[in-house]
Formats: structure tokens, C-alpha cells, sequence
């Protein structure tokens, strides 16, 4: 690019930026108020589809953890080219570089030397869309960047912090008409796939209720001192106390009860145990005098919050990554014809399909033949049924996997990410962006889903009195496409 082009680009981000900050106060305070819905700067990005693209162009802002993960499964998808790559370490970009040309591709453009050095790459023409994987107080300022220089963000989670930041994406993917999707990648696991398509074809009757959960011990974390996750996240349990990372179970939970799409979060309440753990980690793990052992933590090591839809179902939603327990997202949905439950996988069904009750009956004839051949007698297996938990979950799988997993499980485990669902997640965005169909997610679900994030906080500080959740769609969830099962 020109530097007059990029002066007029910086020119024209900063102005955005200043707009969109204005408007978002405002949409704070919509949060607080009923029925109050700010007026759309551009027209609604629901179902949004943009012109099939051919080959996908790609620019990537942080390779570190989670960003070097992306770039590897973008050199295994079809219809790719990887232009760009930047980072404040040399050492990642070396290495991801190093990956791009061993798999065959062009080297790709290298952006470093200034926490802003972002914007010399999203200054180029040549780019489609850009993946952001940097810590969390960029996520918005990067993704609105993004779409301001007219290409597409694709953004880590949360994809914001506050209400006022919800409100920048969704405003801003309105005015830009650009993708701005939040990459919960936990809604391409295989169980979740697997839950959404048994809750489409109406297996667990009408939704009642839900529950998600982000639990797990990451107290190794706080020894990362000068860089990974643990160099800026540790210091968010010390600014704010409530659900820091809602989204891992909140999405795929979302999806099944249709929000943004028939449904939507109405308020939530929220409260947080004390914070003990992480201070007794660091007396344990470091010197007394060393700079973790200064740090007052404030974040509870357990938070709950209860969510009201519109509808009137309830989700609980808890988090917490300090208490020495195993790890879960609960995933449970709960319907007037049984459950789903995860971590472990369980399912309780009233009335069973037919395809399910006869590998029930074979299962149960195969325990009374067994019996009657051991000789004793006084015994007789009972018959699962809905007061006991089905574990057993093989011929679940082959009566629900969905048709995503079945036609592109393999080759996603052998691809990795979080078990595969890292890379189906991304083999979808770029299957959708070359065919032209709506994603999956898109800047609502983005939206609603990061903004229990900040209500949260605020219900914990007002004694857990329920916080009003903004309708980000400013109504059209009501007539929302609930998302379908793709083949």
C-alpha cells in the first residue's frame, strides 16, 4: 500500500473508532434501561452471506499459544493463502513462518516491532480475513480495526470485556456489513455436535433448562512471569470479580436453546465465592518477596450465574480456573423428555426413538442370556430408564454423531486442536466464506455471549441483583434462522 492509503486508512479507523465509542456508551446505558434498543448504524448482519470467495486470503495477528494452532490448520485447508503473519515476538513468527513455507506455501509477510504494528498489515488490499489470537484487551480493538479496513475478524474469545466493547462489534459489523465472528471453538466438539442434532430432531422434547461451565485449575499459569497466557492473565483475577471466561459452555448451550434466533438472554444474576486460592498458590510456589505474592486477588475462585431467556428457560453458568478439582463444562441440557449431561457423557430419555430402544433391548437380552448361562438364579437386570444414567454412549454416537463429524471427524483428530474441534472450526469458516453461506456464529452471538463477562461483574457488586442483558440483534432474534444441521 501507498502511505497516503494507509494515512487515509489510520485516518478513517481512529474517526470509527471515536463514533462507535460514542455510540457504545450509549448502549451501556441500554443495558440498564428496559426496552431501550440504540438505532442500528448500518442493516443487521443476521444471516449475513457475503459473495463466494474462491481462495480464501488470510492475515494473522498473534501466533503465540493459540495462534500458531491456527496457523498449522490453515496449511492443511483447501482454498487457502496465508499473506501475512504478525506478532510482537520474533520468536513465534519465526516459528509459524517456518510451518507456512515447509508446507508448500509462499512465505508470508512478516509485521512486528510495535504493539500497532497490526495496522501496517491491515492496511493491504490483499487480505480477506484476519484471525486475532492476542490477550483479551485487544480483541475488540483489533476486531474493529478489522472490519473498519474492510476485511473480516475472526477473533479469539471473549470476543469483549465490557458492554460498551459488545456494542463497538456489533456496530461496527453493522456499518461495515463484515464478518466479526467469535471463535468458540468448543462448539465443534464432537459431543456438543453430536447434542445439537439430538436437540433438532426433538429428542429431549421442549428446553427447559441448561448449564456451562469453564472449570479448570490453571494456578500453573501464574508461574508464565515474562510471556504465554499466564504473563497478562493472571493479572485479570486481580481487577475483576465474576465470570471471567464465559463462553467455552456458554456457546454450544446457546445453540441448542436457538438464542439470538427465537430466543435471547433476558438478565442474569451472578455471585462469586471467596478468593482464597490463588493466594495460597503463590505463598506456596514463590518467595515471599516475589511480585505474584504482592498481587491482591479479588476474583472469586468459584462464580455462578443464573440466566433468564425470554423465553423463560434458566442456564447456570459457573467458572473457575483455581480450585484443585477436574475439569468440566458441565453441558447439560435439560428437556420435558430427558438429559444430556457431560463430563462425564450421561443421558437420561423418557420416551426413547425406536433406533434407540431396540439397541436397549439387544443390550438387555444379551445381560439375561449372559445370566441364564452362568446358572444362578434370584437376579434379573433392570431395564435403563430415565431414574439412571445411560454411560454407555456408543450407540448414541451412532444413532446422533452429526453429519459434520461423520463426514470430517478423522480427518479433524488427526489435524489436533482441543481434539480436532479446532480444526473443524475452521475448516466451516472457510467452507462458508468459498460457498457463500452464513457462519455459524456471527457478531450477536459474539456479543451476548461475552457480555455476561461485565453483568456479571456488576451483579456481584450489587449483592447479585439481576442485571437486564441488551438484545443485541435490537430484535431480530424474533425472527431469527435457528442454526441448521449442515451436511
Amino acid at each position: 500500500m501507498k502511505n497516503l492509503d494507509r494515512r487515509n486508512f489510520l485516518k478513517t479507523a481512529a474517526h470509527s473508532a471515536a463514533i462507535v465509542g460514542t455510540a457504545a456508551v450509549v448502549g451501556g446505558c441500554a443495558a440498564k434501561a428496559d426496552g431501550v434498543v440504540l438505532k442500528s448504524q448500518g442493516a443487521s448482519v443476521m444471516g449475513l452471506a457475503i459473495p463466494k470467495m474462491n481462495v480464501v486470503r488470510v492475515g494473522f495477528i498473534g501466533v503465540g499459544q493459540r495462534g500458531s494452532g491456527h496457523v498449522k490448520h490453515y496449511c492443511h485447508l483447501d482454498g487457502v493463502e496465508i499473506k501475512a503473519i504478525c506478532d510482537t515476538q520474533q520468536n513465534v513468527i519465526d516459528r509459524s513462518v517456518k510451518y507456512v513455507v515447509e508446507q508448500g506455501f509462499a512465505k508470508p509477510d512478516v509485521y512486528t516491532g510495535s504493539e500497532h504494528a497490526y495496522r501496517d498489515m491491515l492496511a493491504r488490499q490483499d487480505i480477506d480475513i484476519v484471525i486475532i489470537a492476542t490477550p483479551w484487551k485487544w480483541h475488540t480493538p483489533m476486531s474493529v480495526e478489522t472490519m473498519e479496513s474492510g476485511k473480516h475478524a475472526f477473533v479469539e474469545v471473549p470476543a469483549a470485556t465490557t458492554l460498551e466493547e459488545c456494542w463497538q462489534l456489533v456496530n461496527t459489523a453493522e456499518r461495515t456489513q463484515k464478518n466479526c465472528m467469535m471463535m468458540e471453538n468448543v462448539n465443534y466438539g464432537r459431543e456438543e455436535l453430536m447434542v445439537l442434532n439430538m436437540v433438532r430432531q426433538g429428542l429431549f422434547g421442549e428446553l427447559l433448562h441448561g448449564e456451562a461451565a469453564y472449570i479448570h485449575d490453571l494456578r500453573w499459569q501464574m508461574k508464565e512471569l515474562d510471556e504465554s497466557t499466564g504473563s497478562w492473565r493472571t493479572y485479570w483475577h486481580t481487577k475483576r470479580d465474576g465470570n471471567l471466561y464465559p463462553t467455552h459452555g456458554l456457546g454450544p448451550v446457546s445453540q441448542y436453546m436457538n438464542i439470538n434466533r427465537g430466543d435471547r438472554f433476558d438478565y442474569v444474576s451472578s455471585m462469586s465465592s471467596p478468593s482464597l486460592g490463588r493466594k495460597a498458590y503463590t505463598e506456596r510456589e514463590f518467595p515471599a518477596d516475589h511480585e505474584r505474592n504482592q498481587l491482591k486477588f479479588t476474583a472469586g475462585d468459584m462464580n455462578t450465574s443464573i440466566i433468564k431467556t425470554v423465553q423463560g428457560r434458566s442456564i447456570m453458568v459457573q467458572h473457575d480456573t483455581t480450585s484443585p478439582r477436574p475439569y468440566t463444562r458441565h453441558n447439560l441440557i435439560q428437556g420435558t423428555n430427558g438429559t444430556f449431561a457431560g463430563f462425564p457423557n450421561r443421558i437420561a430419555i423418557e420416551k426413547r426413538t425406536r433406533e434407540i430402544q431396540s439397541a436397549y433391548d439387544k443390550e438387555y437380552q444379551q445381560q439375561m442370556d449372559d445370566w441364564n448361562a452362568s446358572g444362578k438364579k434370584g437376579w434379573e437386570p433392570a431395564k435403563s430408564s430415565y431414574h439412571g444414567w445411560d454411560q454407555d454412549m456408543d450407540k448414541w454416537y451412532e444413532a446422533y454423531d452429526h453429519p459434520l463429524y461423520v463426514r470430517m471427524g478423522e480427518e479433524a483428530k488427526r489435524n489436533g486442536g482441543h481434539g480436532g474441534m479446532d480444526f473443524l472450526m475452521m475448516y466451516r469458516i472457510v467452507y462458508c466464506l468459498r460457498n457463500g453461506e452464513a457462519l455459524d456464529q456471527d457478531v450477536y452471538d459474539a456479543a451476548a455471549w461475552s457480555s455476561i463477562f461485565p453483568l456479571s461483574m456488576a451483579s456481584v457488586a450489587d449483592r447479585s441483583n439481576s442485571k437486564n442483558i441488551p438484545d443485541f440483534t435490537r430484535g431480530a432474534w424474533k425472527t431469527g434462522k435457528p442454526l441448521g444441521i449442515v451436511s
